[in-house]
């Protein structure tokens, strides 16, 4: 089950951490205590024999350069190695690149100190998995978590110490293009998806313990970016301002990052965003009051790509040396790829602009990471060519892709054409058309920062079609570029749906046209497939009403796709899935998998609804049909197409019987809630029960309801399960208007079902006196 944990002054996190007091007096935790003191003693002394412009260096990410065979350091790179001025390395990879590039730290510089090359690992690294934005769509951490483990053991045998991921935004404006790296709309799905990818790139023991027992690494530093509300950006253009409230700040965008906090990432990317007028990477206040004195973050924080200069466009530096001086004293260790600290750094300290005590704490947290990576004791275990070879992109690999695609896959609509529902396809079908660019584009399935895909590793729908009816006629035609008007291809996309048993169109975006920089200001679909849809089934329709239609969507945001709804007897939210992403499309469509996907951000029906969202707050006319004078439009439904939390299969479930263990109690005490789920229809499948609450009547207005819990189960035909959720104080906390976090008295209403507009429901009463979870937050300054 998942639900929120307690904040960390809470009673239930006080007994924890009385309880792993006492676990602390037995032999194996007094054993580890001589080990931290003796690791501190090495960094204390390796510290005292650093110049100021070696710890400087140590705080300097260098971007590599590229050519055809690989990376290699920039004009000047490997000099600087030698002389101690470069600390990491970004986009430089290899186990035979790094192992050189190491060789020069640890036997030609003066101190020895080895290297840390870091990469964008976000889904996979050579078998690449699906976007993020699709793996939380699987609402299962498991198999999340093993995702990110196999992309760790690959990335691991290809040298890399540290990835930058998982991205934890949430969003709720899905113009924005990097929508797809993260979890979607929901604080605590994205909770969920965070920790589950930070455990999966590190292991349980947090980033101080990521080496040990580790005889072959298999696991790489986690990096929770971008701090924060990174996703709030205004308009849903990438790098924009964020407006939003303290209150929205601690109640939607922080949650996620203390998730992972507590999951034990090492690192924490500042994002390039201002909020409330200070950019994340000049903001004392997030960095130190809250992230390292109200959180006790021990880990590096590093900023963005060149994140540091950008003071100086957001207005807040007039030079270079001044953009240096605010990062340092807000709390960024780490300098990605602008040089400013290699530059500037050492005089701001010789003329006491920053304190030589800041500098040595960064100095020593990014000694600590190379530490716990083993890099002191051998600094070339993570750059074995033996292993590269044998750990990339296995059967076994392709194989999890493949499992965690088809429960990525959300089944939006399925009507019965002909008394039967249109999926799964008869795999008796004589022949199909496929229709669109999309299907045989085999860079697309990749998505964005695909790490070290390729395309020709990865299955296209049009692969896995053909691949799953070898008998059958499968006929293909573009009819038209994803973004281009032309229709010059229709007639041939026409003729082909005429002719064959059963049609698949393809629809959606390209790979890039999500991710960094890629926002969009309508969410439609691109080009002229919308009229190349409404050609093909107004053709089929026309002629043959019987005749199964499906559209594929393939996109890494959310689509307003009205008509389709409209028109279309089945749609299949397919994403992009990755290198197995054409197999398991397949496999949904035909029935060897049972579709099992849920929306992990709510569908619109127009790119003007947005931004929208499930748990927004009410107003004081809530929208009413019946009343002109209430929040909505006059064009269109204020609904979303399809809710949060939304996806179907090819069984039913009914839900009934939904009961809290005692009607009433007090604010401390768990809420046992029990719902009974039965698999009313003829194949097994699995459901992913959602448990949604809100504050009745409260001291701050909150949303009309919240995610507080849910769990992903396997039920079988005919067969009804009991399941129970647990809900702990915190998750009927709220920030009173003193902004401290409080459990009030009074009734809260529950619903139990399989999205967002589940209408089963109970009540619950807590009685008794408020109780203080945790005291008010640092002030923003």
């Amino acid at each position: 089950m998942i639900r929120r944990r307690p904040p960390l002054h809470s009673p239930t996190a006080v007994l924890g951490v009385v309880a792993l007091c006492l676990l602390a007096s037995a032999a194996p935790a007094a054993a580890q205590a001589p080990v931290t003191r003796r690791s501190e003693r090495f960094v204390d002394s390796l510290l005292a024999r650093m110049t100021l412009d070696e710890k400087v260096g140590q705080l300097n990410m260098t971007p590599a350069d590229w050519n055809q065979t690989g990376p290699q350091a920039p004009a000047g790179g490997e000099q600087m190695v030698r002389e101690g001025k470069i600390g990491s390395f970004l986009n430089y990879w290899g186990a035979a690149p790094t192992r050189a590039m190491q060789r020069i730290a640890v036997e030609q510089s003066r101190l020895h100190i080895p290297l840390l090359f870091s990469q964008d690992v976000i889904h996979g690294w050579r078998t690449v998995f699906p976007v993020s934005l699709a793996e939380a769509a699987t609402f299962d951490t498991a198999a999340v978590r093993g995702a990110a483990h196999i992309a760790a053991v690959e990335a691991s045998a290809h040298g890399i110490h540290w990835t930058f991921a998982p991205m934890v935004d949430i969003a709720r404006d899905p113009r924005w293009g990097r929508i797809v790296e993260g979890a979607g709309e929901d604080p605590l799905l994205g909770e969920a998806m965070a920790a589950a990818r930070v455990r999966g790139f590190q292991g349980d023991g947090g980033w101080r313990r990521i080496g040990d027992g580790d005889a072959v690494p298999s696991r790489i530093l986690a990096t929770a970016k971008h701090f924060a509300a990174y996703g709030a950006a205004e308009g849903g253009r990438d790098y924009n301002t964020a407006e939003v409230s303290e209150r929205t700040l601690w109640e939607v965008y922080l949650p996620p990052f203390l998730a992972a906090v507590r999951a034990g990432t090492g690192s924490i990317m500042a994002s390039f965003n201002d909020i409330g007028g200070t950019p994340s990477h000049a903001s004392r206040w997030l960095l130190d009051d809250v992230l390292r004195r109200r959180w006790g973050y021990d880990g590096l924080v590093v900023s963005d790509w060149s994140g540091i200069n950008e003071v100086i466009a957001h207005g807040v530096a007039a030079t270079p040396e001044d953009a240096v001086v605010l990062a340092m004293r807000a709390g960024v260790d780490v300098d990605m790829s602008d040089a400013l600290y290699s530059k500037h750094l050492a005089n701001a300290v010789r003329s006491k602009r920053v304190p030589l005590a800041l500098v040595d704490s960064a100095v020593k947290r990014v000694l600590r990471v190379k530490q716990a990576l083993g890099l002191f004791d051998d600094p070339y275990r993570y750059s074995d060519t033996t292993r590269q070879r044998a750990a990339t992109l296995t059967p076994a690999n392709r194989a999890a892709a493949r499992d965690v695609a088809r429960k990525a896959i959300v089944l939006l609509r399925n009507e019965r054409v002909a008394d039967s529902p249109t999926l799964p396809l008869s795999k008796s079908l004589r022949s199909i058309a496929v229709i669109g660019a999309l299907a045989d584009d085999r860079a697309a399935v990749l998505g964005s920062w695909n790490g070290a895909g390729r395309p020709e590793d990865a299955v296209t729908v049009l692969a896995g079609i053909r691949s799953a009816l070898p008998s059958a006629r499968v006929t293909f035609e573009r009819g038209a570029p994803v973004e281009s008007l032309s229709t010059a291809g229709f007639a041939a996309a026409v003729q082909a749906a005429r002719e064959a048993d059963a049609v698949v169109l393809v629809l959606g975006e390209r790979a890039d046209m999500t991710g960094e920089a890629s926002s969009r200001a309508s969410l439609e679909l691109p080009g002229s497939q919308l009229a190349l849809a409404q050609a093909v089934v107004g053709a089929v329709r026309g002629e043959t009403p019987s005749k199964p239609v499906v559209a594929v969507l393939m996109n890494g945001r959310p689509l307003a796709v009205s008509w389709l709804a409209d028109s279309v007897p089945a749609i299949v939210e397919s994403w992009l899935l990755g290198v197995e992403h054409g197999n398991a499309v397949a496999d949904v469509l035909f029935g060897d998998a049972n579709p099992s996907g849920r929306l992990p951000v709510s569908m619109p029906r127009a790119t003007g609804q947005v931004p929208i969202y499930y748990a927004h707050k009410n107003t004081g006319r809530p929208a009413a049909q019946e009343n002109h004078y209430t929040s909505k439009y006059l064009d269109l439904p204020w609904t979303p197409l399809y809710p949060f939390g939304h996806g179907l299969s090819y069984t039913s479930f009914r839900y009934a019987n939904l009961r809290v263990g005692a009607a009433s109690g007090r604010a401390a005490d768990p809420v046992r809630v029990s719902v009974d789920v039965t698999n009313a229809g003829t194949r097994v499948g699995d459901e992913v029960v959602q448990l949604y609450l809100r504050d009745d009547a409260a001291s701050v207005a909150r949303p009309v309801r919240e995610l507080r819990a849910f769990r992903r189960i396997t039920v079988r035909p005919g067969e009804t399960r009991s399941v129970e959720l647990v809900l702990g104080p915190s998750d009927l906390a709220l920030y009173r208007l003193d902004m401290r976090q409080v459990v009030e008295p009074g009734t809260f209403t529950l619903w139990a079902g399989g999205s967002s507009d589940a209408t089963l429901s109970t009540t619950y009463r807590v009685v008794g006196d408020t109780l203080t979870l945790a005291p008010a937050p640092p002030r923003m300054r």
